[in-house]
């Protein structure tokens, strides 16, 4: 046991605690005025359906045993087990607090959804698909990847913080649900203006904040590949703001606030899997380079192939964290990190970008089919989408009774 880790990863686990409130600004400042309360109430119910389901099983399901490296068992039902001692995960920390880290990952996740379906999806639908998503999507990827005996790992794909757990899974169940639902009425025709840039901005500020916890920390103790973590993660990020501020300003001539506060999150998306097992200087190729890649995807999944991904949860987290993935198979060293068992492609070892490549594919067939799965048992319970008069009152009354701005009389964007 080590005070130091142990006091550090709490830190980190408050840090990533904090990502889902900095989700919520967000993704609510980027909505329409009459849609804020309600996006940002996904955000903060999940943050408490997930700690409770966390605890009675979910950590369970995903590190307590291994049943055909898919999923674990109830061996830690509400966390009977998990105690003050260091446990299987991390030797150096008590095992509530490896258990407190990875509850944080189980939050934020399935909250990254929410974005793709603002204005048009029931809250009681949503809160439903949020508890099944979780059990049939987020902690089988979490045990693959990261649980004893998890199949990911053992064909050799790596992913340090959560590419494939957390990026690739959210935004692909994203794309899928936007699709079902349909598009918001009147998409082609109406102008969806972002009615709050600040709270965009302190969204972002948040969520950067809260990412040095989140790849820091997953070195799961204060050591040098936490330092390392940390400092490809800043890098990332402020390469990719500077380049969406480059093409915003090639495309229209104008830098944005709005545009800079996405490039700097794409940018912590695209280096989460990698930050502990890329070099510092592929960080700013993987942050330089994500930019371009998730603002041309969005141009491709809105404009032509018509999909009204809302806020961008596959655009940015699900491009994003695919080509972070890749990027980790290109640029991976195992002098950084032994848990990479080769080194990336341009090193001239084809292994762990095979492994990464196919721990994508597994990945995003999980989602397709959690999704699906999910999607239909919802469907027997309650629609999943609003009628047309609640979608034209928005969100916030028909679903919550209340407002954001109650004291505005105006016409509503």
């Amino acid at each position: 046991m080590n005070t130091g880790d142990t006091a550090f990863m709490m830190i980190c686990s408050a840090l990533v605690f904090f990502m889902t409130p900095g989700l919520a600004f967000f993704y609510g400042g980027l909505v329409r005025r009459k849609n804020v309360c309600n996006t940002m109430m996904a955000c903060v119910a999940i943050m408490g359906l997930s700690v409770i389901m966390w605890t009675l099983f979910g950590y369970s399901l995903s590190f307590g045993g291994n049943h055909g490296g898919i999923i674990g068992d109830l061996r830690w039902f509400a966390l009977n087990g998990v105690g003050m001692e260091p446990g299987l995960y991390a030797d150096s920390i008590p095992h509530l607090v490896f258990c407190a880290f990875q509850m944080m990952f189980a939050m934020i996740t399935p909250a990254l959804i929410t974005g793709s379906l603002v204005g048009r999806m029931k809250f009681k639908a949503l809160f439903l698909f949020i508890a099944l998503w979780s059990l049939a999507v987020y902690y089988p990827m979490a045990h693959m990847v990261w649980g004893e005996g998890g199949f990911l790992a053992a064909i050799g794909s790596v992913d340090f913080a959560g590419g494939n757990v957390v990026h690739i899974s959210s935004g692909i169940s994203a794309l899928t649900l936007a699709v079902i639902l349909g598009r918001r009425r009147g998409y082609e025709h109406t102008s969806y203006r972002i009615h709050n840039i600040p709270f965009v901005v302190l969204g972002a500020g948040l969520l950067w904040f809260g990412w040095f916890g989140f790849n820091a920390g997953s070195a799961l103790k204060a050591d040098g590949l936490a330092a390392h973590a940390f400092m490809t993660s800043a890098i990332s990020a402020a390469a990719a703001l500077l380049s969406w501020m480059l093409i915003d300003t090639v495309k229209t001539g104008k830098a944005t606030l709005v545009g800079a506060s996405t490039g700097l999150v794409v940018g912590l998306v695209a280096i989460t899997p990698g930050a502990g097992f890329v070099p510092i200087w592929s960080a700013f190729i993987i942050g330089a380079l994500v930019s371009p890649i998730c603002y041309f995807g969005v141009a491709l999944v809105k404009k032509k192939l018509k999909i009204d991904d809302a806020l961008d949860a596959f655009g940015c987290h699900g491009i994003g964290g695919i080509w972070g993935g890749v990027a980790t198979g290109l640029f991976g060293k195992s002098s950084i990190n032994s848990v990479a068992r080769w080194d990336g492609l341009i090193f001239g070892d084809y292994q762990l970008f095979a492994a990464q490549l196919l721990g994508i594919v597994i990945t995003a067939a999980v989602a397709l089919v959690g999704t699906l799965i999910c999607v239909a048992i919802v469907r027997i319970f309650t629609p999943l989408r609003v009628s047309l008069k609640e979608e034209q009152v928005g969100l916030d009354i028909s679903q919550h009774g209340e407002s954001a701005y109650p004291s505005f009389n105006g016409l509503d964007q």
